[in-house]
């Protein structure tokens, strides 16, 4: 049983993994309402909530009859906000202490890469990382979050290699800052996910990023500038007029960019599957032009479920399972996804 936390940003997590049953335990105290009346994530605030929320998280796993089990404690060792992570530390620390088990970190982004594999498990527990990847590799990944967007791959050999990332806005950050733009509550992705299902994505044109052939990499910062400029132009009443088309067209500016980076490197390489995971993975535009994608490669898409796609201790406990049953990942790691390492 590995026990996880996860304080990264503003989700304050809890989870135990048992690899040869599957999650026993998943407790989280979600912060959004609370950082909603501000727009946006306060790290001060969200620091709070961590100190004063793992404590009972704790007392939960423990009336659940998981804490004797515990072979191992997991914790985020980052990317994320420093405090929050430091946080999570030190609550981790303590209850390795407590249970006399040892801890390891766990690299943030590694554990959302990883995380696209959780349903497989979950339908078929128990065996080993060898068992369950089997026919999956390589595999091809986009992760994409608040924070972060990149493509990824994990070979036959297991170690994971980072193909490209997003030259300055991550695109949860552009959906985000554009419903705060349009005057939409937080957080912004869902909302605009929401309006646009009303309106027609090609109403108005937005850019797409980097546009030369064959260039993996991603960028946001003018599809963001775009909207600001559309929105002096039209007024506050025609914004409010064309709402739904303006977050339906801004919407598939995100998903074609993300999609057309992910078809390209899927032509320029042997895939057997490709993956989605982060946060943005719940965005239904996106899940269905990467299912669509996957089908025209001849490969199936495995997407982290919605629990899963967010900050969350599950993917951090699946990570550090697979980091310790799998020598083969401690080798020829990128420093972003680097594998787990003792704290």
């Amino acid at each position: 049983m590995i026990l996880a936390f996860e304080s990264s940003c503003d989700e304050t997590a809890l989870a135990a993994f048992d690899p040869d049953a599957g999650l026993a335990g998943d407790w989280v105290h979600s912060q959004i309402a609370l950082h909603a009346r501000h727009g946006g994530v306060v790290p001060d605030l969200a620091t709070r909530e961590h100190l004063r929320h793992f404590g009972p998280l704790i007392v939960r796993a423990r009336e659940a009859g998981v804490l004797e089990r515990v072979r191992q404690v997991a914790v985020t060792r980052g990317p994320g906000l420093a405090a929050c992570l430091a946080i999570g530390v030190a609550a981790a620390k303590a209850t390795a202490l407590a249970l006399r088990v040892p801890l390891v970190g766990v690299n943030h982004l590694r554990a959302h890469a990883w995380s696209s594999f959780m349903a497989r498990h979950a339908s078929a527990p128990g065996g080993d990382p060898g068992a369950l990847l089997r026919g999956a590799l390589p595999h091809l990944g986009l992760l994409v979050s608040g924070g972060n967007t990149l493509l990824f791959e994990i070979g036959a050999d297991h170690a994971l290699h980072e193909r490209s990332s997003t030259r300055d806005d991550a695109a949860g950050e552009a959906l985000d800052k554009g419903a705060k733009l349009l005057g939409l509550g937080y957080p912004g992705g869902p909302e605009v996910e929401r309006l646009a299902r009303t309106g027609r994505a090609d109403a108005f044109d937005f850019p797409r990023g980097i546009g030369r052939r064959g260039e993996l990499d991603f960028s946001f910062s003018g599809l963001k500038t775009s909207l600001r400029y559309r929105i002096e132009a039209l007024g506050p009443e025609a914004v409010e007029a064309a709402l739904p088309d303006l977050c339906a067209s801004y919407q598939a500016a995100v998903v074609d960019a993300l999609v057309s980076k992910a078809r390209t490197a899927l032509q320029n390489g042997s895939y057997r599957s490709l993956g989605l995971s982060g946060g943005v993975a719940n965005n239904g535009v996106l899940r269905a032009a990467l299912e669509a994608e996957a089908a025209r490669a001849g490969v199936p898409l495995l997407a982290a479920e919605s629990r899963h796609s967010g900050d969350n201790a599950a993917m951090i406990a699946f990570a550090a399972w697979i980091d310790s049953s799998d020598a083969a990942l401690h080798g020829g790691m990128a420093l972003e996804i680097a594998p787990s390492a003792r704290l």
